[in-house]
């Protein structure tokens, strides 16, 4: 699966979202991926997570076998730059 993809599936799930993924092993089934959405906006890490899942559906069983997630609203993304 291209990075390119799992990027567009995410961003069409939430919308106005910031969608950063990498190939970690090149092999096109392992990813890494930064979502920044105010639709994390007061839920839990493992709520923000699993936003994020359904937006993948069944090609995080399928085609996607590890995704590592960092996810963080609009404010603490730039709260971060900001302190680099």
């Amino acid at each position: 699966m291209k990075t390119s993809k799992i990027s567009e599936m995410i961003s069409s799930g939430l919308k106005h979202a910031h969608v950063e993924v990498t190939d970690t092993t090149g092999g096109g089934d392992h990813f890494s991926a930064t979502v920044v959405s105010d639709d994390f906006e007061g839920l839990s890490l493992v709520d923000q997570h699993q936003k994020v899942y359904k937006t993948l559906g069944t090609y995080l069983t399928n085609e996607i076998h590890a995704l590592q997630l960092k996810t963080m609203t609009k404010s603490k993304w730039e709260k971060k730059n900001l302190e680099q």
